[in-house]
């Protein structure tokens, strides 16, 4: 499926804020970025809406649309518990998953080990986000999965930027698969405690993630 407009202007100016073109704190010009995108206000608009569901854009009334960053502890508290709602759904999930699932996610597995090889952060990232969302959804549980994925949009720059680490996207692979295992053994601890380990920022990728940040952190 073709990405929306608005979706790939927003992952453009994720990419800015990134990369420290945009700092904490500035201001998102709506008639500069239209012209440089070569949109009109609606689409930018939109992605800022998307931007602010994931925490990188503010909009304050009748001033605009500015840029912010959380810092260590915030993104480090958000992966935290990101890390362990997705264990309690796996957890369910091993008692409850269909057939039909696992092959599902046996199939986007194989999409992710696809875009390991052409070395596509960006693509890996839509099939891991599948991933996640099978796992959301067979936990039978709607209001723990909607909690997930509120969180999952919050989080989605982060978790992204982090698949650009060398390495990261073959280790996150060998994770899904570590989970896979699990939930067709039926061993819902041993998933809990691998899905727990995938989402958790540790070490390497939340020094990463920091240097991504730098401005804000400091």
């Amino acid at each position: 499926m073709e990405k929306k407009r608005a979706d790939t202007i927003a992952e453009k100016i994720e990419e800015m804020i990134f990369d420290g073109t945009f700092v904490d704190g500035d201001r998102l010009d709506e008639i500069r970025l239209a012209e440089q995108f070569g949109v009109s206000r609606t689409p930018l608009r939109e992605a800022f809406q998307r931007l602010c569901v994931s925490g990188l854009v503010e909009q304050i009334p009748r001033r605009g649309a500015f840029v912010r960053q959380p810092g260590p502890v915030e993104l480090m508290d958000m992966f935290e518990f990101m890390a362990e709602l997705e264990a309690s759904c796996v957890r369910l999930a091993a008692m409850r998953i269909t057939d039909e699932a696992l092959n599902e996610l046996q199939t986007t597995n194989a999409r992710c080990e696809a875009a390991v090889e052409r070395l596509d952060a960006n693509g890996y990232y839509d099939e891991n986000e599948r991933f996640h969302n099978i796992l959301y959804r067979q936990s039978d549980n709607s209001f723990l999965e909607q909690e997930c994925l509120r969180l999952q949009r919050r989080l989605k720059p982060f978790r992204r930027i982090q698949l650009k680490l060398r390495g990261r996207m073959r280790q996150s692979l060998s994770e899904h698969k570590e989970i896979v295992d699990a939930l067709m053994m039926g061993d819902g601890i041993r998933a809990a405690d691998a899905a727990r380990s995938h989402v958790a920022i540790q070490g390497e990728k939340f020094h990463h993630l920091l240097s991504s940040l730098k401005p804000a952190a400091e």
